[in-house]
């Protein structure tokens, strides 16, 4: 039992992986400088000093760079104009840099005046151009104001091995391909194109919907000056503005009531139910009847109202005449005539006796 735990005590600790010590002669990869940092132009001194170590007398075939033998990178040269510089670009760069297993690569830029005078105006300047290739993770070194054919003397200058561009002929007034000379002499290496992306599709685009645009630009700031449109075009086009918000904000109230539907129709059909229910307990078949009913005996009552009852004679009252039971008449009003019969001459007036006199003697006469 001592001897296994003397033998468990004296093993010693293995070193795990993470604690080993990383000597100078350990493999670390490099980082690559364009990774980290922008690219220099072809003037500046990081660039000046690897054109300077490269042993441009020993010249490259395209088997000796395709096999990764070389003892030096292979510096590889891509031109263009780059305006709006975009994925299509990326991946024309992204080839060149990829072409061979160990690639220098070199970007020439064409100036402003260069490419208005061959191909027309572009939408950025060549100082803005320049810019975008600087931050492109492919590219290794930038030539400003490229020309547009590049010739023996500027492929010594820069000491390009090899020449990357897309395999269709690229023609000018002078000359049908200008990549065609270095095609024969087993200097040029093909990239594909990105289809469907170019700097013409992307003008095209925003010509196309000019208008939405402008909305746009208007809504974020922009004066009619700075987008060169007349006084009465940014008031319609700040209508159409107008316009357009209360179109999507009344699509977002049809989406909210959309997905409120199912709670809408249950609400619905219970208010539904509930009204159909008072309503027959209102006006339902008994309910119906009764009201017929009452409506019918008010009716009656409005046409032929019923005899009123006489206020019960007062004791104060003298006249003995109108002291009737309940269940006794009022005397007509001819009885009261009929008893003037009974009255005594002595209620005779004197008017009454020259009456009579005067009628005795129209009598006699």
């Amino acid at each position: 039992m001592d001897t296994i735990i003397n033998c468990t005590m004296s093993r010693k600790r293995t070193r795990s992986r993470s604690e080993e010590v990383i000597t100078p002669n350990s493999c670390v990869q490099p980082l690559q400088m364009s990774l980290v940092r922008e690219a220099p132009f072809s003037d500046e001194p990081e660039a000046i000093r690897n054109r300077e170590i490269c042993d441009y007398s020993q010249q490259i075939t395209y088997e000796m760079a395709c096999s990764g033998r070389s003892s030096r990178p292979v510096r590889v040269y891509a031109d263009g104009i780059y305006d709006l510089f975009h994925q299509g670009h990326a991946r024309q760069l992204l080839q060149a840099k990829n072409v061979f297993p160990n690639v220098y690569l070199i970007v020439g830029v064409c100036s402003d005046s260069l490419t208005h005078s061959k191909k027309g105006r572009t939408v950025m300047n060549e100082f803005e151009r320049y810019e975008a290739l600087k931050h492109c993770r492919y590219v290794d070194e930038i030539v400003r104001d490229a020309p547009w054919e590049v010739d023996e003397a500027y492929v010594a200058k820069h000491k390009i091995d090899f020449i990357a561009h897309d395999d269709i002929p690229y023609g000018t007034d002078e000359s049908n391909d200008i990549y065609a000379y270095w095609k024969t002499k087993g200097m040029f290496v093909a990239t594909e194109r990105t289809e469907g992306v170019s700097t013409s599709d992307i003008v095209a685009r925003i010509v196309r919907d000019y208008d939405m645009y402008v909305r746009r630009n208007l809504a974020r700031g922009y004066s009619a000056k700075d987008l060169n449109i007349s006084y009465l075009n940014e008031k319609k086009i700040r209508l159409q503005n107008k316009m357009h918000e209360l179109k999507d904000k009344g699509k977002r109230v049809i989406g909210t009531i959309g997905e409120r539907k199912d709670d809408m129709i249950a609400k619905w059909e219970e208010k539904s139910r509930e009204f159909i229910e008072n309503f027959l307990l209102l006006f339902g078949r008994e309910r119906l009847t009764n009201i017929w009913n009452e409506s019918k005996g008010k009716i009656l009552n409005a046409l032929s109202p019923p005899s009123s009852p006489f206020p019960p004679a007062s004791p104060s009252s003298s006249n003995d005449e109108f002291d009737f039971g309940e269940d006794e008449l009022p005397p007509r009003k001819n009885a009261r005539y009929e008893s003037n019969k009974f009255h005594n001459n002595d209620d005779y007036s004197d008017e009454d006796d020259y009456i009579s006199a005067s009628s005795n003697s129209i009598n006699q006469n």
